[in-house]
């Protein structure tokens, strides 16, 4: 089992917001918590109104969860951050990526198909769902900008973080050596088993095989930040793996027909951030 995320003095860190009279459970990185123009948050599978197999805080749209639960449970995670609105994507494992500038939001009340957003906006929580892919958050500090990346095996195939980091340079002027990243929740190199990966993987990710047909996904995303600019002292990682840690997370690989937990990052405006 990876390192447990409740652990004192760990570099993710358990909160607790009540919303309605339930405990919303949720985490932060304890280097991104210090940043006072960010707020953000990897929720859990609890502290929502969602029914088995979708118990609680499910947030997948595509899932055959009751739809209005879906949108309760989006509520609670934008009361608990406190956020003007949610953005969200209808995620594709594609190499796709949004930016919204200051005034742009309105047009993605509906969601589009891509796997990353970018944004200078304050109030607006850009939300990754995930039930064993990671998100990714970038964040550089100095030109108030952040990202969050839905990175799966597709994902890394297609080197989303690398475009991601391209992206925040060419068009908001970020220089990838001030950016801070946060590599959450997702499937760990305990339980990354890929048998076909000699047909979908290319050979260079061998070098990330830590025993027969397993993969260490976290490494391999430090990496392709790492070669993207990104000063690898800057990258966290949650070391959480979904598959071991049902109990707080959902994931696929584990149970199949399940929901998908929120990871949600913020800019918050004039450095009014939630504690």
């Amino acid at each position: 089992m990876t390192t447990s995320p409740t652990v004192p003095g760990s570099t993710f860190v358990r909160k607790d917001c009540v919303v309605d009279g339930r405990s919303v459970p949720f985490f932060r990185f304890a280097r991104l918590q210090a940043q006072p123009t960010l707020s953000h948050g990897v929720f859990t599978r609890r502290g929502g109104v969602s029914r088995p197999p979708f118990r609680s805080l499910n947030v997948g749209s595509r899932t055959s969860d009751r739809p209005s639960s879906v949108r309760a449970n989006l509520e609670r995670i934008r009361r608990v951050l406190g956020a003007g609105e949610l953005i969200f994507l209808e995620q594709a494992h594609s190499r796709e990526l949004v930016s919204i500038r200051r005034g742009e939001a309105d047009r993605l009340r509906e969601p589009v198909e891509a796997d990353g957003l970018i944004t200078d906006t304050p109030g607006l929580g850009l939300v990754i769902k995930q039930a064993d892919c990671q998100a990714v958050i970038l964040f550089d500090p100095v030109r108030r900008v952040v990202a969050n990346v839905h990175c799966g095996w597709r994902g890394s195939v297609a080197n989303i973080l690398g475009a991601a980091v391209e992206r925040m340079k060419r068009e908001f002027g970020c220089s990838p050596g001030d950016l801070l990243a946060a590599v959450g929740p997702s499937l760990g190199p305990c339980c990354g088993e890929f048998k076909g990966y000699k047909e979908i993987f290319p050979r260079a990710f061998r070098a990330f095989m830590v025993r027969p047909d397993h993969f260490d996904l976290w490494a391999l995303s430090g990496a392709q930040l790492a070669a993207a600019g990104v000063n690898p002292s800057s990258v966290m990682f949650a070391r959480v793996c979904t598959r071991c840690r049902t109990d707080l997370f959902f994931s696929y690989r584990g149970e199949g027909d399940t929901g998908r937990f929120a990871t949600v990052a913020m800019i918050t405006d004039f450095g009014f951030r939630i504690s």
